[in-house]
């Protein structure tokens, strides 16, 4: 029983991190359309790193109307994605 039970945490603990890692999506593969999304990463005032539902990560580039300077890691925004490019966003 106790080998048992030591074999199931075991898996568990294994397992666990490999599922909860996020899977990176390149912007230019997204439907176009708008998108609620959580800002992670605030790389300049032209790129920025968003978790979305499901898990998934992607590195968005603004349009050229479009700027990041007033996002925050942690903030939620809605972005709409045309051809990989955020031509607008709200917070």
């Amino acid at each position: 029983m106790r080998t048992l039970f030591f074999m199931a945490a075991l898996v568990v603990a294994i397992a666990l991190p490999v599922t909860c890692l996020a899977t990176m999506v390149d912007a230019s593969l997204l439907p176009d359309g708008t998108y609620g999304v959580t800002v992670e990463k605030v790389i300049d005032s032209a790129h920025v790193t968003v978790g979305m539902v499901g898990g998934l990560e992607a590195t968005l580039t603004a349009g050229p109307s479009v700027h990041f300077d007033h996002v925050k890691p942690a903030d939620h925004i809605k972005v709409t994605v045309q051809k990989g490019k955020v031509l607008a966003f709200t917070q």
